[in-house]
């Protein structure tokens, strides 16, 4: 099913006919379109499977509420992110990771019955020392940094080699015997999130056969009760070709049908960041200058890597759509350009402010408007927002029932 453009156009043309002299730049959200998604993943995972969301792919409030009552739970990964979710979803589970927590940020996820991914011996020592002072019992998994081995073949691979994350395999002994004599810590499982971007359905697969045969041998070697296992994200996306997406259908199948040959196993929990919400945002930005230099063409926009810096961060070319505009920008005698391939960049001070390079386009002028897709996750959010203090893009949300189409997972198959 091709994407419906005319709710995405819609918001275009209502920020044209503002009159402003430059159209803001925006961010497009598709609501619908993130619930059936999202109710499409969680459809197709077993019993005795979790899908929980990490918000720091994209925490605005209404990406929250929308998801809320569609996974198991939210993962946060700082005090901030604990107040920003317990403020608007005072029951939701949350289950809290990331390295370097303060005591403060230890002591205020024990308060909310947040379960606690412990990274490192010292963190350990703390949070028993918290829990002990305040009376209370905190639930514990325990991050491994496991080695991948043949695994690692995704572009940013977390384990297996000198990383920040987690405990090394030759820690956990000695993690096990300070947490049996820790009443205050009570152990639920292991964490492993060890790679991300994985685009291979049957890759991932065998990675969770790798982390389940670990455990029950850690099961075996150290008498054991594994409660869960957080498997973590790594779904990748596909942006350079979107229409190659991760085969979810091929992957929820191939999982029902390994777990079902498991017999008894602990529950297996996910904390999908990215593979939940980057195919329901778009990011807007109006053409400001055309120009050639050397041969190459450029188009500057008004927005750049400070509002959108997933191009930067992955090393990629990001698919964009044009649309015409209509403000008073777009009625000027600018320059124009047909037939040629352009680079487009931002308004920063710096040659790495590039959100796409040398894609064909038919025609382009000065007022038009370039949206790029997939921008849900990890695009506002992780944005040097103010570098050069220039306005932040405004946050739209397409109304109900105006869905720009079905993201990738939802897609019929060939």
């Amino acid at each position: 099913m091709r994407p419906d453009w005319r709710p995405i156009a819609a918001v275009l043309a209502e920020l044209d006919a503002r009159g402003e002299p430059t159209p803001p730049c925006a961010y497009i959200y598709d609501l619908d379109a993130l619930r059936s998604h999202a109710a499409h993943l969680r459809a197709g995972l077993p019993p005795g499977v979790e899908l929980y969301y990490a918000i720091k792919a994209n925490s605005e409030r209404p990406i929250l509420a929308a998801l809320a009552d569609l996974v198991h739970g939210f993962e946060i990964s700082s005090g901030g992110e604990l107040d920003w979710v317990r403020a608007d979803f005072p029951r939701l589970p949350l289950i809290m990771s990331g390295p370097g927590k303060l005591d403060e940020e230890l002591d205020a996820a024990l308060a909310a019955g947040a379960v606690l991914h412990l990274e490192s011996l010292w963190e350990l020592e703390r949070l028993a020392g918290l829990a002990r002072s305040r009376g209370r019992r905190a639930r514990v998994f325990l991050r491994i940094n496991l080695p991948l081995g043949e695994a690692a073949n995704t572009t940013l691979v977390m384990g297996g080699r000198p990383t920040p994350f987690g405990l090394a395999v030759d820690e956990l002994e000695l993690a096990l015997e300070r947490l049996a004599a820790m009443p205050e810590l009570q152990f639920e499982g292991f964490h492993f999130h060890l790679l991300s971007h994985q685009r291979d359905a049957h890759a991932h697969l065998a990675l969770l056969r790798r982390y389940l045969a670990q455990v029950r041998a850690w099961q075996a070697r150290y008498g054991l009760a594994v409660a869960c296992i957080n498997v973590g994200g790594g779904l990748g996306v596909n942006y350079v070709e979107p229409q190659q997406p991760f085969d979810w259908q091929a992957f929820s199948a191939g999982l029902s049908d390994w777990l079902a040959t498991e017999g008894t196993r602990p529950v297996l929990r996910f904390e999908l960041g990215r593979y939940l919400s980057a195919f329901c945002g778009f990011y807007a930005t109006p053409v400001l200058d055309l120009k050639t230099r050397y041969g190459r063409h450029y188009a500057v926009v008004r927005g750049g890597t400070q509002h959108f810096r997933t191009p930067a961060a992955q090393g990629h070319s990001h698919p964009f759509r044009r649309f015409p505009g209509a403000s008073a920008l777009a009625d000027q005698a600018g320059p124009e350009l047909a037939d040629a391939a352009v680079t487009v960049v931002g308004q920063l001070c710096t040659p790495k402010d590039v959100l796409a390079s040398e894609v064909p386009i038919a025609r382009l002028k000065v007022g038009d408007w370039l949206v790029f897709s997939h921008a849900g996750a990890y695009a506002w959010h992780i944005s040097h927002h103010d570098f050069l203090r220039h306005p932040h893009p405004e946050q739209r949300y397409l109304p109900a029932g105006h869905s720009a189409g079905l993201p990738p997972s939802l897609e019929p198959q060939q």
